[in-house]
């Protein structure tokens, strides 16, 4: 199989999931579709918790929610600044 026959079939492959995927989602109900965001919410969460622990060398739940709360604290603080804008330079012509 060629590099470009390779490309074809991972490309048919990943249509067949996201098609599949929007298949599942419209044939949810408003109510399901809601209840799976915060499923998906909550697994993402569980993940970021497990990396910072990892990253902390920590088996301590305590721990590792105080470092996530710090680092999302920290992205919040960059988002804010993002939607503030630089700060104005003095103008130092005289």
């Amino acid at each position: 199989m060629t590099e470009a026959e390779k490309q074809q079939d991972l490309e048919a492959l990943q249509e067949a999931i996201y098609r599949d995927k929007v298949l599942r989602a419209r044939a949810m109900s408003e109510q399901q579709r809601f209840e799976t965001v915060f499923e998906l919410t909550d697994e993402v969460m569980e993940r970021m918790l497990a990396g910072a622990m990892w990253q902390l060398g920590t088996a301590s739940r305590k721990e590792g929610e105080a470092e996530l709360v710090r680092r999302i604290d920290r992205l919040r603080r960059v988002r804010d600044l993002d939607r503030i804008g630089p700060e104005p330079r003095p103008n130092t012509r005289a």
